[in-house]
């Protein structure tokens, strides 16, 4: 849908201002005619678009809620004055961290994919709107979801910090990334096309041809 909004708005560029709003023997000008013949696209773009969200917002959903209960479960515990115990340590410092930044993007991609959600689905909004919402929260979910894993790494850290027993969090850390290599090489395509067609389609489709015929 995007790719034949592109290619309207060239022509509307080109065309003599007359023929833009000139109606045919049916009395529709050009835009009625386009969104008629598109109806089917337009339909498809949106199932695919909302489809795409509620996958997206049940694993955000997911990791928020994981890293928001792990906030309050610290590893090592709290003294009696509620201080955590493991405080003095750097690794302790890094879970915090990325626990933060786990919620943090977590729900930023929640409020992509429920905008997406909640959109009109109006063809111009399949130019940039709808893609930039899609790109904002596949970023924002790969993004939590590693953040996520060094959470989940340097728990082991802190749990098994013992010199007898650092190859367990050492193993632990290796196949916890394992899910986040699945991701990216499932949804990296999905993210660079929407971006490239986004950013860069207008320039490729309508860059003029430098070949001269001599």
């Amino acid at each position: 849908m995007q790719q034949e909004l592109l290619w309207f708005q060239e022509v509307q560029k080109i065309a003599q201002p007359r023929y833009i709003k000139e109606k045919n023997k049916k009395g529709k000008i050009p835009e009625q005619i386009f969104s008629n013949s598109h109806k089917g696209l337009l339909q498809e773009g949106e199932k695919w678009l909302k489809h795409t969200a509620q996958s997206g917002m049940i694993v955000s959903t997911l990791i928020a809620t994981v890293v928001f209960a792990a906030a309050f479960t610290l590893p090592g515990g709290t003294n009696n004055s509620g201080i955590p115990n493991d405080l003095q340590y750097t690794s302790f410092l890094i879970f915090v961290l990325a626990d933060g930044l786990a919620l943090f993007s977590s729900i930023v991609a929640i409020l992509m994919f429920l905008s997406i959600l909640t959109s009109r689905y109006a063809e111009n909004d399949f130019l940039k709107s709808l893609p930039l919402k899609l790109m904002i929260g596949l970023a924002s979910l790969f993004f939590s979801m590693i953040t996520m894993m060094i959470a989940f790494s340097f728990t082991f850290v802190l749990a098994y910090h013992d010199y007898r027993l650092k190859w367990v969090p050492f193993l632990i850390s290796v196949f916890s990334f394992l899910p986040i290599f699945v991701f990216a090489f499932q949804q990296f395509p999905l993210l660079f096309d929407t971006f490239s067609s986004t950013y860069w389609s207008r320039t490729d489709m309508f860059q003029p041809n430098r070949h001269m015929l001599y």
